[in-house]
């Protein structure tokens, strides 16, 4: 193990420059040189990289996004685009490959790791939370406080006009990132692409809410339970409460890392770095229990994380 390279590909989270960081620093101290391929796959496509340095890594733990860039890159979904991301990592010695990024991310490493001698770890950093095998995601705990935050606002004046708002998160396919941050703001209401609501059922706990003298009201939506803005008129409509909607939008992937998001950075850019050093590859790190670990990637991209309705049914008894 000579070279290694790093790519982020996907949506990008807060977080990932840290995980750069830490594996640049981590790799040049046990003697490795590194190349950053940037652009997501694009770069590794095109051969596209710059080297990497602990220099080049300075000030960058508090910076969101990253450095490399990213893109969603179709050609990598081929196999002729797998086909020449092999050929370049050969070309370069390229031994090991660390892959940054979420769900979609490891399932293009794992389809590389079919064609290409390079041991390729994957680092799970996504807002969604949606990576088999890991706890959380680097930059999960960052998107929560930064809608946390929006929402708290959004709360003083719900209160201030006795209005019902939904909060739209992002969240196309899974809830965890709208069942956290449910819970954490004391929402009424939590919605997640999981399961199916009933509107019905949905006005009929407004209108209880309202019988009680609670008037006011947050409803949190992860984007992936329909249409949000459609909603909010069904509710003024059939309660008779003002609603409004506000979405949050792309705010919750930027900014800069909460010290949470860093923490899991940097032990995830260390594990992946000596996973390497020790000559397994095709593995996802993680942290269960509080214990930083390893699976295979086929093993986390053939599995499905499932959300804890526990969380759900908590936020229920806490808002009555």
């Amino acid at each position: 193990m000579k070279t290694i390279g790093i790519v982020t590909s996907g949506g990008d989270a807060p977080g990932m420059n840290a995980a750069i960081r830490a594996v640049v620093r981590v790799a040049n101290y046990n003697g490795l040189q590194v190349l950053g391929f940037q652009r997501g796959w694009e770069g590794i496509i095109m051969n596209n990289f710059i080297p990497l340095t602990p220099r080049s890594v300075s000030g960058i733990i508090e910076l969101g996004g990253t450095i490399l860039h990213t893109s969603r890159c179709m050609e990598c979904q081929t196999s002729d685009g797998i086909k020449k991301s092999s050929k370049n990592l050969a070309a370069n010695n390229v031994d090991g490959l660390v892959v940054i990024g979420g769900d979609g991310s490891l399932k293009g490493a794992l389809a590389l790791s079919k064609v290409s001698e390079a041991r390729i770890v994957g680092i799970p950093a996504t807002i969604d939370n949606d990576v088999f095998g890991t706890d959380e995601t680097i930059g999960f705990d960052t998107a929560v406080n930064t809608a946390r935050e929006e929402i708290d606002k959004i709360r003083d004046t719900a209160v201030s006009h006795e209005r019902i708002f939904i909060v739209e998160v992002m969240g196309r396919q899974r809830g965890f990132l709208a069942s956290m941050v449910g819970l954490t703001v004391g929402a009424e209401i939590i919605l997640v692409p999981e399961i199916k609501y009933d509107e019905e059922a949905l006005f009929g706990i407004i209108m209880e809410n309202a019988a009680r003298g609670k008037r006011s009201a947050i409803i949190v939506a992860a984007e992936g339970i329909g249409d949000t803005r459609k909603l909010s008129a069904d509710i003024q409509k059939n309660t008779g409460l003002e609603a409004r909607l506000s979405i949050i939008g792309y705010a919750q992937r930027g900014g800069s890392p909460t010290a949470r998001s860093r923490f899991l950075a940097s032990v995830f850019g260390n594990k992946a770095v000596q996973l390497l050093l020790d000559g397994r590859g095709n593995r996802v790190v993680g942290i269960q229990n509080s214990k930083v670990t390893d699976i295979s990637l086929e093993e986390s991209c053939g599995s499905t994380k499932s959300l804890d309705l526990s969380i759900l049914e908590l936020a229920k008894v806490l808002a009555t």
